[in-house]
């Protein structure tokens, strides 16, 4: 009985982790990518620079959700 609660909080520890830590850059990767598009609108010709520095600015943003996804993982499969 007391197993199967450490087990559904490691569960629920889980779910939490990888949700409440996708919020975050979801909402960056949202700006980003909207404020990437303004600028082009308004500068064209210089929309391969403002390109290149979204996508790094967005790999930057993703490493957040995907330590968050390792943190799952490992509670998952250690614990879990």
């Amino acid at each position: 009985m007391e197993d199967s609660y450490a087990q559904a909080a490691v569960y629920i520890g889980a779910a939490l982790a990888m949700g409440m830590g996708s919020v975050g850059p979801a909402i960056g990767q949202g700006l980003i990518g909207m404020k990437a598009c303004e600028s082009m609108g308004k500068h064209p010709e210089s929309s391969g620079n403002i390109r290149v520095t979204m996508m790094m600015a967005l790999s930057l943003v993703e490493t957040s959700a995907i330590y968050c996804f390792i943190v799952s993982l490992i509670l998952l499969f250690r614990f879990g």
